[in-house]
């Protein structure tokens, strides 16, 4: 598993940041304070406190650094 900061301050980030997650078959979490909620849910996302960064965990094997290259314009750095 691996664990970045992103920053989804905006409706249009939120929109393509889901589409760019379900082109892969991993699994993703999206956590904000005590809340868990699956990063592919686009309501669930908007549940949250989007003013603020939020841990995106990546439950990946192998193909982790594809994925951080395609979710680059997202990452906290």
């Amino acid at each position: 598993m691996k664990t970045v900061q992103i920053s989804l301050n905006s409706i249009d980030k939120v929109k393509s940041f889901v589409n760019e997650i379900t082109k892969y078959d991993n699994d993703f979490d999206l956590v904000s304070g005590r809340y868990v909620i699956d990063a592919k849910s686009i309501m669930g996302i908007f549940s949250l406190d989007l003013s603020k960064p939020i841990e995106l965990n990546i439950h990946a094997g192998g193909n982790v650094d594809a994925i951080l290259a395609s979710l680059d314009a997202y990452i906290i750095k």
